[in-house]
């Protein structure tokens, strides 16, 4: 068994995969899109995030940036469910110098470590070489049979 599924209680499994920021911020933009529909599979524990201690804060505090305008309990409910259906893992050590945005090193980290895919709504700032899979979130859902169609 690859080593990005654990078996859940119901006898299935539960693909691990590490949630970048800009998925969350979508997802409390638009309710009813991909995003979204990934943190309700998340709620769900359908999926599960994997996160370390930098991905956490970076989280918190991107989506209390005054600009987004998001309501503060839908955030605090979004982080809390975030931080308690997570697994939390030390990230590998990656070598910021070669990333678009240096930022993205703990994602990145976390992903090899978990040996799971990171979900991105921009997959410019994950170059081809970085060393996991990058998915968008219409490539998880429908590799998860989420939805029907990669659009």
């Amino acid at each position: 068994m690859p080593r990005s599924r654990r078996h859940a209680g119901n006898g299935g499994t539960v693909m691990r995969v590490v949630i970048d920021t800009n998925v969350l911020v979508a997802a409390l933009i638009s309710p009813t899109g991909k995003p979204a529909r990934i943190v309700d599979k998340i709620r769900a524990q359908a999926i599960q995030p994997v996160v370390g201690r930098a991905i956490l804060e970076e989280y918190r505090l991107v989506l209390a940036r005054p600009r987004f305008g998001f309501d503060t309990a839908a955030v605090d409910e979004l982080l809390d469910d975030m931080a308690a259906l997570s697994l939390a893992m030390p990230p590998a050590p990656v070598d910021a110098a070669g990333l678009p945005d240096a930022d993205d090193a703990p994602f990145i980290g976390v992903a090899v470590a978990a040996g799971c895919p990171v979900v991105i709504g921009n997959s410019r700032h994950f170059p081809p070489d970085c060393g996991v899979e990058v998915l968008s979130p219409a490539q998880f859902l429908q590799r998860m049979h989420f939805c029907d169609s990669p659009t």
